[in-house]
């Protein structure tokens, strides 16, 4: 497995970021869809030379990021993709100066929270549209 640096344009991208909304979407009911920041930065899993999975770093502030749109096609799950994305989102941040990321997951993701948990994260306030939210679990980690 490699992961790589693509944008939104690319097709094996595309298609991770419209599963991963099929897959919330059938989760959580329809919901609306919000942007990533022009800035965002996406990493993509390629194996056997295809994009297994995905996740972008997005900027908050000066200080801290943001990670959007982690997700794994379910056929590369419980592989270490979503660990080894995660540690290349938060080595990305690094290099963007950024010493803390936070990011949001629901409460139908056990499996979500438990990945996150185990590297580090930690609950944090709710931020953002997840202010009132009782459905979303909202981490942060100091890098």
């Amino acid at each position: 497995m490699i992961i790589e640096e693509r944008t939104l344009a690319d097709e094996g991208l595309s298609a991770l970021v419209e599963a991963a909304f099929a897959e919330l979407v059938a989760k959580y009911g329809p919901e609306g869809r919000s942007g990533v920041h022009p800035e965002a930065r996406f990493l993509v899993a390629v194996a056997g030379g295809r994009a297994v999975g995905c996740g972008a770093v997005q900027p908050v502030d000066a200080s801290t990021g943001e990670i959007k749109r982690m997700y794994v096609a379910p056929g590369h799950r419980r592989r270490g993709v979503a660990r080894a994305l995660l540690a290349a989102l938060e080595e990305l941040a690094r290099a963007q100066g950024r010493s803390a990321l936070r990011l949001a997951t629901g409460h139908l993701q056990p499996e979500a929270v438990e990945l996150y948990r185990s590297c580090g994260y930690a609950p944090i306030p709710p931020y953002g549209k997840y202010v009132g939210v009782p459905t979303t679990f909202c981490l942060g980690k100091t890098l």
